[in-house]
């Protein structure tokens, strides 16, 4: 995957949590159309964790953690 792909996947996570939190509002009232709180509470969460998916995707792409770099061990 390129780095525009993970950008993406953050973006993405971005979005849901952002939607997830404008949904978080007052307890809504009965009969309200509103959505339910198990329901905002898996946006936010799913949001989250796809960012830090991205974010990990993107940092062991471009060479940022150590342990995921490949290192080229030269014979001269």
């Amino acid at each position: 995957m390129n780095r525009m792909a993970w950008v993406g996947i953050i973006l993405w996570g971005v979005l849901l949590t952002g939607f997830g939190l404008a949904s978080a509002g007052p307890a809504p009232e009965a009969g309200g159309g509103g959505l339910a709180a198990h329901d905002v509470f898996f946006l936010i969460a799913g949001g989250m964790l796809t960012c830090l998916i991205g974010f990990f995707g993107l940092i062991g792409f471009m060479g940022w953690m150590p342990k995921l770099r490949k290192e080229q061990k030269s014979v001269a």
